[in-house]
């Protein structure tokens, strides 16, 4: 019995292995074997969001950390701004957080920052929040002994941050294009990819409204969307670098709303 509940390390470790592999990914065996290792040494649960599976490895989430540190027993965690290292004025935020495995620990010290030049699009104007979450996900990686980076303190090309996930891109389904004859749809292939690959959501449906001819992603026809879709994975799997120069080049011209 371990401590996700009634859960043993073996049917854990089972579950975890089954839903990486009907994630979609193309998981090598020493992926495999990474997450093995992680969920048995740490406990971690895909199915609760304590990794993610990014750029080809193993990511910790804050929420798996929080959970790691209630399962053994953290006794607190202390967060204090930096103050001369911070810049309200220009969004730049530092925090060191301290965590005590126990009462009579020394502390685990870790440092965290945030500014507009290192977060997602997607937590612009939250710098503070995310800058406190990077402390407290280092003092606790320092503290249990993780490796792993947490998703948390990827930088702006990261669709993930401390509160949210990647908005899932809206596509709309023509009556007349019939049902989906057991395949992913359209929606989940596109968010897939774009999970996969780390893309900026926002600029990925800026370029499908451009490919597609439309204003926005949900009026175009399923068979340009499909089109779309084969085209970003090429792309992303051939040239992910190319691809990503070219989502940013849609950062400066226009925003599609959906």
């Amino acid at each position: 019995m371990n401590a996700q509940g009634s859960i043993s390390s073996k049917s854990l470790t089972n579950e975890n292995v089954r839903l990486a592999r009907a994630s979609g990914h193309e998981l090598p065996r020493v992926v495999i074997r990474q997450l093995k290792v992680l969920t048995h040494g740490y406990g971690f649960s895909l199915a609760l969001g304590d990794m993610l599976y990014l750029q080809g490895g193993w990511y910790v989430t804050h929420a798996g950390l929080l959970r790691l540190a209630t399962r053994k027993g953290c006794a607190g965690i202390l967060v204090e701004q930096i103050g001369e290292a911070s810049d309200p004025g220009s969004a730049r935020w530092v925090f060191r957080a301290t965590v005590f495995k126990s009462p009579s620990s020394r502390g685990f010290v870790g440092y965290g920052d945030a500014d507009p030049s290192n977060v997602s699009s997607q937590v612009r104007g939250a710098e503070m929040r995310v800058a406190e979450t990077r402390a407290v996900n280092r003092a606790l990686r320092k503290a249990y002994g993780i490796g792993l980076c947490s998703v948390e303190e990827l930088g702006s090309r990261s669709e993930y941050s401390s509160s949210m996930k990647a908005p899932e891109p809206s596509v709309k389904h023509h009556p007349s294009n019939g049902a989906d004859n057991g395949q992913p749809r359209l929606r989940d292939r596109l968010c897939l990819l774009i999970r996969q690959y780390n893309l900026d959501p926002s600029l990925v449906k800026a370029y499908a409204a451009d490919f597609c001819g439309t204003e926005t992603l949900s009026g175009a026809s399923r068979e340009l969307v499909e089109s779309f879709i084969s085209r970003l994975a090429k792309l992303a799997k051939e040239n992910r670098d190319g691809l990503v120069c070219k989502l940013n080049s849609y950062a400066r011209t226009r925003e599609v709303t959906l």
